[in-house]
């Protein structure tokens, strides 16, 4: 087997020495160089265990006769950013972690790369770096946290927060739920943004098929990254790289699960910019395109009823795929080696599915509870829409299976507020009314860095004359927790000058999920053609003049490089 780290070596005289000054032996400084790069950190439970699974990919590496060498960047934890300036950093972790990534890859003698993360900003950050490096890679989901009491979920403590605030619930029926919230480590236990990547990483064909969401309890996730360990470096003599995995037709199978799922919006920003990565554009329509034909099937919170352990027991990314075996490219390449289509036989020939089925006994499910029939779905469309509009030109997206269908079709009094504490203030002081449109603005990668709107929707969610009533509109983004409508990533942001800075007071909005539309239809209450309103437009953006919002250090690096949220958001350097 030809190895780039035998050429390298040749050319760096001190890689030898040093080397040999940690854990290495002369034997191996000849072996294949496999680089193991993970988040784990005592950040948060989605990598706090990744330690463990570190060690087993470097047992099942030097098993397989090459030399681990182990790099770690941690990631935050969008939970504990909440409520905070902390979430303004959120989305911009993303591209500093792939960036430390490439570094790492760049920097040493490396033949192949395993990358292992859980986590909202982690799994998009290593599928980027993969992309971006096209090397022999495979990448491993930390898995998934088992539910607490009586299926209790992590997001549920935001309804809760809600309830104690407004005195619905008690201090010490609050705390029980803090407490017995997170029982074990992986992520959270409910289809949100981690979940939602974890599942985009089998499903692009990165990762190995069933490891996505795997319970982290289970000896089950041992095996199966030791296995992945071999793989890798099977991969490798093979010359087997991402990008011959992460074509368009990949792509586009990972969006049709991802509709099928009821994925996190935040996956609508992450996908383009993998896809970028890999020289690959996604646009804004196909999101619709998919969405309008493939149905929506996964019983999983939080638009569903069940933790995501439940869902890799009903069999997970390999039970959607067969479910959608008619609609996907079978052809495409994978980690296996072998196509999507081949590991579907051999998903059947094993009889993985029907293994994980029999721990649903014990809960008293059935494997038709957690993923449906295509043919009886929850929602005949999937989960997304991207509406378009002469308030989002460019596009803004909402999860609309989340949303109460006499709120599908809605028009109400812009409410329009220049930061999210603003308008948590109104919905506390009980200022905003039912069928009030809230805007929040200067949220956008170039305001304050697009952070979750989390907790406004949950103090709209927990409010029964709010709840569904009224809407949200903002160029920041949401929680993949987040229910109701809820529409985000509003196209161009208001600190570009798009049409969402220039909103007044009283204007009426329109939402329309059917006609993917989004418009502003009326002034001061009444209502005006789409003519009168682009003249209005023009002359109110005339007079416009740009908030001077300020930040230090990399936050703003982010806000002057961030591509448009509707492109991913990514450091364009281009600009």
């Amino acid at each position: 087997m030809e190895l780039k780290s035998q050429e390298l070596r040749k050319k760096g005289w001190e890689i030898d020495p040093l080397r040999l000054a940690m854990d290495w032996t002369e034997d191996d400084l000849d072996k294949p160089q496999i680089l193991i790069e993970s988040t784990f950190g005592h950040s948060h439970p989605g990598s706090f265990h990744l330690d463990k699974l570190v060690d087993y990919a470097s047992t099942g590496i030097l098993e397989s006769g090459g030399k681990p060498s182990v790099f770690y960047v941690t990631d935050i934890c969008d939970g504990i950013a909440q409520g905070h300036d902390g979430m303004n950093y959120s989305l911009l972790s993303r591209e500093l972690i792939a960036g430390m990534v490439e570094v790492h890859v760049k920097s040493n003698v490396v033949d192949a790369c395993i990358f292992i993360s859980s986590c909202d900003k982690s799994v998009p950050a290593h599928l980027m770096a993969a992309a971006r490096l096209d090397r022999s890679i495979i990448h491993i989901p930390g898995g998934t946290m088992t539910a607490g009491p009586d299926n209790l979920t992590l997001e549920q403590t935001a309804t809760y927060g809600a309830l104690k605030e407004q005195n619905k619930i008690s201090e010490k029926e609050y705390k029980y739920y803090q407490k017995e919230a997170c029982p074990t480590c992986g992520a959270c236990q409910f289809m949100g943004t981690a979940s939602t990547m974890q599942v985009m990483s089998e499903a692009l064909g990165l990762a190995l098929p069933g490891t996505a969401l795997m319970p982290v309890a289970l000896n089950a996730q041992k095996y199966a990254v030791r296995q992945a360990a071999r793989q890798i470096m099977s991969l490798l003599e093979g010359k087997i790289t991402t990008r011959m995995i992460l074509t368009e037709k990949a792509f586009y199978n990972a969006l049709m699960i991802h509709a099928a799922i009821g994925g996190s919006t935040n996956a609508l920003l992450h996908m383009p910019a993998i896809a970028k990565e890999a020289g690959i554009s996604i646009k804004p329509e196909t999101f619709n395109e998919i969405n309008q034909k493939i149905p929506y099937i996964v019983n999983v919170r939080p638009s569903g009823q069940h933790a995501t352990e439940y869902f890799w027991y009903a069999g997970g990314v390999p039970a959607v795929m067969l479910a959608l075996r008619d609609y996907l490219y079978l052809d495409v390449l994978t980690v296996t080696g072998k196509t999507v289509g081949e590991n579907l036989e051999m998903i059947e020939e094993t009889g993985f599915i029907e293994k994980n089925n029999a721990y649903l006994r014990k809960y008293c499910l059935k494997p038709e509870d957690i993923i449906r029939p295509i043919e009886n779905p929850i929602n005949a469309k999937g989960s997304v829409a991207i509406l378009t509009g002469n308030l989002a030109p460019e596009g803004s997206v909402v999860k609309h299976i989340a949303i109460a269908a006499e709120m599908k079709k809605h028009r109400g009094p812009a409410r329009p507020f220049d930061s999210e504490e603003a308008a948590q203030e109104a919905i506390r002081t009980g200022s905003i009314k039912p069928g009030d449109v809230l805007i929040i603005r200067y949220e956008g990668p170039q305001g304050a860095g697009m952070p979750e709107m989390f907790y406004t929707t949950e103090a709209l969610a927990s409010d029964e004359k709010l709840v569904s009533t009224t809407a949200l509109i903002t160029d920041g983004r949401f929680s993949g927790a987040t229910r109701g409508p809820a529409i985000g990533h509003v196209s161009p942001e208001a600190l570009a000058g798009g049409p969402i800075a220039l909103v007044e007071e009283n204007d009426i909005i329109e939402i329309d999920i059917e006609n993917n539309s989004l418009n502003i239809v009326g002034v001061s209450g009444q209502i005006k053609t789409l003519k009168e309103i682009e003249v209005i437009l023009s002359d109110r953006k005339a007079k416009w003049q740009p908030p001077d919002i300020k930040h230090t250090g990399i936050l703003d690096v982010f806000r002057k490089l961030a591509a448009s949220p509707m492109n991913g958001a990514y450091f364009d350097t281009n600009k």
